[in-house]
């Protein structure tokens, strides 16, 4: 919830400092862009800053390209920054991206519902629209009720990586990956999403007939995607991406998509050219056949 492409590269030795920001030379001739790394000094400098403002009961850890802060104990929270971010960062940046994102943003895990809040209200003068978590763009910050468990945390995190990797993703493919992950693990040393509680109500949407036709999906831009039947739109991009995972596609679509942007900015023809399927009404009714034998939990 939000209030308001290549495959990783081998880092050389060759690092040329520029200010806070270090740019490591990929090693490849084919790549224009470079990495970016954010310099210790930056972090230590941001970690200082919020040792100034956070209540003593907090715990701050750095895990690039975050920090974590929470007020469980501090075993917990290193538990849960290492168990939970770190493990996704690198399992996300094993398959997907390259790039960290070129800012620090904060992963504020408060231990329940009062805390979250309370901390809200006063760190933030925000007022939560969730019982789970959030980003707060103008802070650069995630906001979580951590006792409701890491699948929100983790569909956050996928959003920063995206746009420092993939800014031309639309809204579908961004949710689609994000909520893919909501529910997720570790499967033959890959990030792994399982079914999850979105499938229920896009069942009862294939059974109605209410799911738009993939050329319907990937072509919403973000007003009609958030705005306009949000639970099925969600819904339909997730088991699209989990389809894809199933059928050992999706880090293939998401670097043929990402490399062919430009010229399919929806990814609609690259979808067909990874399935290998022109018929999509054809193909449609047998992704929804897949999805109604799915089950949660």
């Amino acid at each position: 919830m939000y209030k308001y492409a290549v495959s990783a590269v081998i880092v050389t030795s060759i690092m040329v400092h520029c200010g806070n920001v270090t740019k490591a030379d990929s090693g490849s001739p084919e790549m224009a862009d470079k990495v970016l790394v954010l310099a210790d000094s930056v972090f230590d400098e941001h970690v200082k800053a919020l040792k100034a403002r956070v209540p003593d009961d907090f715990t701050i850890f750095v895990q690039r390209p975050f920090v974590v802060i929470g007020n469980e104990e501090p075993d917990k929270v290193r538990h849960r920054s290492t168990r939970t971010v770190k493990w996704a960062i690198d399992l996300l940046k094993k398959d997907f991206f390259t790039n960290d994102p070129a800012y620090i943003i904060d992963i504020w895990l408060f231990r329940d519902k009062t805390s979250y809040e309370k901390y809200a209200w006063e760190l933030f003068n925000d007022k939560p629209e969730t019982p789970f978590g959030y980003y707060l763009e103008e802070e650069k910050a995630l906001l979580m009720n951590i006792s409701t468990g890491g699948g929100t945390l983790v569909h956050e995190m996928v959003h920063p990586f995206m746009r420092a990797n993939f800014p031309g993703c639309p809204p579908w493919f961004d949710e689609g990956m994000a909520s893919l992950y909501e529910q997720c693990g570790e499967k033959g040393g890959h990030i792994y999403g399982y079914t999850n509680w979105r499938l229920e109500g896009l069942q009862e949407a294939a059974e109605s007939g209410r799911v738009p036709s993939f050329k319907t999906l990937t072509a919403m831009r973000a007003t009609k995607f958030y705005l306009q039947d949000k639970g099925t739109n969600y819904a339909q991009a997730r088991y699209l991406c989990y389809y894809l995972q199933e059928q050992g596609l999706l880090v293939k679509y998401y670097h043929e998509f990402h490399e062919n942007v430009d010229d399919d900015p929806t990814g609609y023809i690259t979808l067909q050219k990874v399935l290998g399927v022109e018929d999509m009404k054809a193909f449609k009714k047998k992704w929804e056949t897949f999805v109604m034998k799915l089950s949660f939990p």
